[in-house]
């Protein structure tokens, strides 16, 4: 009998404009469990970069944890991030949502000259010596991107977070939402989920594409 599968959830907040973009996240916890694998969250235990009153979309002048925050995706069931050992787990993913660019790198603030949360930065290049295929979501791959020299991704088509890859070092290829990008030196699979104007359906079919590319790499 095979041994079940697990992935690695990495979190980061909850709420699309300052932590993790809630459907992209659900709906990967979704597709990994659809696909007969497990999976554990982790998020970095930090104050958040920003707090967005998500039904004005104005910031607020209030203090939040990243894990504290990602544990309402998670239902309670999340590690820091510190604690990840890619040696345990059979692939690692990285919802979307603007938490990524705030508070697992600087993006948001410092465009290509970013600095990436040191957390993040080890469990990326971690998994890449262990082998274990990343899985990137929306504006994930461009963090990505900023870890990984070279890398081959996609966020879809928008000219400006383009540019920012490009200057970073990535290679960007325009897709629409049933394509994914496969880096095969990285094991590296990313979608642009949100970052095109999508539909709650077409977020849960690029999620899962990206879970069942993730699986026929390990």
């Amino acid at each position: 009998m095979n041994k079940q599968k697990r992935f690695a959830v990495i979190l980061a907040g909850c709420g699309v404009l300052d932590g993790a973009e809630i459907h992209e996240a659900t709906l990967t916890l979704l597709a990994i469990a659809k696909a007969g694998a497990s999976y554990e969250c982790f998020a970095p235990d930090k104050e958040q970069a920003q707090v967005i009153n998500h039904l004005t979309g104005e910031p607020t002048n209030e203090v939040r944890n990243v894990l504290v925050e990602s544990a309402r995706i998670a239902r309670g069931k999340i590690k820091p991030l510190y604690l990840y050992e890619p040696e345990a787990f059979d692939a690692v993913i990285f919802p979307g949502g603007f938490g990524v660019a705030k508070n697992l790198c600087s993006l948001a603030f410092e465009g290509s000259d970013c600095t990436v949360d040191p957390e993040v930065e080890l469990a990326v290049i971690a998994s890449v010596e262990a082998s274990i295929p990343i899985g990137a979501l929306c504006i994930a791959p461009a963090l990505i991107v900023k870890i990984l020299p070279g890398a081959d991704v996609t966020i879809g088509n928008d000219p400006k977070t383009v540019k920012v890859i490009e200057k970073m070092g990535g290679n960007h290829y325009e897709t629409d939402l049933s394509q994914v990008i496969i880096d095969k030196k990285y094991k590296l699979v990313t979608s642009p989920c949100y970052m095109l104007d999508a539909h709650i359906l077409q977020i849960a079919e690029g999620t899962q594409r990206v879970v069942d590319e993730l699986i026929k790499l390990m």
